[in-house]
C-alpha cells in the first residue's frame, strides 16, 4: 500500500520521527494521549493535573509536545476547549478519531473494519474497555497502555499499522492550527516504524471483513493474530 494518500487525505511527506521509550514509558504516552482525546469534560481540570503530575518522567520531545497542549488547554478555558474539540473533531471529516475512516472510508466496508478491530481487542483480551467504538484511536491507544509484553507489542503494532492515518489526522490539525496537533505528535514520537508489508497486510484485513469471514487465511501470517491465548 502506498503511504501517499488515504481516504480522507494526503499523507505528508515529512513524518513524525519515532523517539526512543521504554514500555513503560510508552504506556504511559498512549494513557496520557488516550485522556486528552476525549471529550473534556467536567474532570478536565483531574486529567490535566494527572497528565502534569507524570509528563516529566518522558523524554523531552515528547514532554515539550504534552506541555505545549496543556499550555494552550488553560488559556481556552473548559468551555473553550469544549468548543474546539466538537469543532475539529465532530465537525471536520479529516480529523476524524475513528482509524477506520482513513483505511476504507465512509463506505459499506467501515461496518466490518469496525468488526474487526473489535476481534483484534477481543485477542488482547480487551473485550471492553470503552465506550467508544473499537476503531476509536482513544480505545486503541488505552489498549497500548493496559497490555504487557507480547500483548503490549503486538497493540503498539495495531495503532502503527495506522500510521498513515494518523498522520492525515495530525496534518490535518496543524491546518487548523489546533492545539491537538501535539497530543497526535506526541503519539507519533512513540510510534516505531512500520514496514509497508505490515501495513498492507493490516489494511487487508480490515477491508475482507472479521476474522470469520477470512476463511483460509493463515492467522500468524496477520500482524495481530485474532486469537492470542497465549497472552491472555
Amino acid at each position: 500500500m502506498s503511504m501517499n494518500r488515504t481516504h480522507t487525505g494526503i499523507v505528508p511527506e515529512k513524518l513524525v520521527s519515532p523517539v526512543r521509550l521504554s514500555e513503560q514509558q510508552r504506556k504511559v504516552v498512549a494513557m496520557m494521549a488516550s485522556l486528552l482525546l476525549r471529550y473534556p469534560g467536567e474532570n478536565a481540570a483531574e486529567i490535566i493535573a494527572a497528565v502534569e503530575a507524570q509528563v516529566d518522567d518522558l523524554p523531552g520531545p515528547i514532554a515539550e509536545q504534552f506541555h505545549t497542549f496543556l499550555e494552550a488547554a488553560r488559556l481556552m478555558g473548559l468551555r473553550g476547549i469544549e468548543e474546539h474539540y466538537v469543532e475539529t473533531f465532530d465537525q471536520r471529516r479529516r480529523c476524524s478519531l475513528f482509524l477506520s475512516y482513513y483505511a476504507v472510508g465512509d463506505t459499506r466496508q467501515r461496518g466490518a473494519a469496525i468488526l474487526a478491530f473489535r476481534q483484534q481487542l477481543e485477542g488482547l483480551g480487551l473485550e471492553e474497555i470503552s465506550d467508544e467504538l473499537p476503531d476509536h484511536l482513544c480505545v486503541l491507544l488505552e489498549a497500548m497502555a493496559m497490555t504487557d509484553d507480547e500483548s503490549h507489542r503486538h497493540a503498539v503494532e495495531m495503532v502503527s499499522s495506522h500510521r498513515d492515518g494518523i498522520e492525515v489526522l495530525r496534518s490535518a490539525l496543524v491546518n487548523v492550527e489546533s492545539p491537538y496537533q501535539h497530543v497526535i505528535t506526541a503519539v507519533c514520537m512513540a510510534l516505531p516504524q512500520i514496514d509497508e508489508e505490515t501495513i498492507d497486510r493490516y489494511v487487508e484485513l480490515i477491508r475482507s471483513g472479521p476474522p470469520a469471514e477470512l476463511v483460509g487465511i493463515d492467522v500468524q501470517q496477520l500482524p495481530f493474530p485474532t486469537a492470542q491465548p497465549d497472552h491472555l
